[in-house]
């Protein structure tokens, strides 16, 4: 079992580094990193804004923390 959640938990690694670096950037040089390019919306609509790939990402995140968090408990 802790085998194939290791397998299963670099793959999703794998998906996470691919779909950031498949990203476009939105903001030039170092304004982006200060909050210089980006304003939240409370709307409650800004998940409908997101691309495909940057909802993709969100989704893998999870996931990889999850996957992180079973095997650091399942380990202990």
């Amino acid at each position: 079992m802790k085998v194939l959640l290791s397998i299963f938990h670099i793959v999703v690694c794998v998906a996470l580094m691919g779909a950031v670096l498949l990203q476009q950037r939105k903001t030039g040089g170092f304004s982006g990193i200060f909050g210089g390019g980006t304003q939240a919306d409370a709307s409650g609509g800004q998940w409908q804004r997101f691309t495909t790939l940057t909802k993709l990402s969100v989704v893998l995140c999870a996931i990889f923390m999850a996957t992180s968090l079973v095997l650091v408990f399942r380990a202990g």
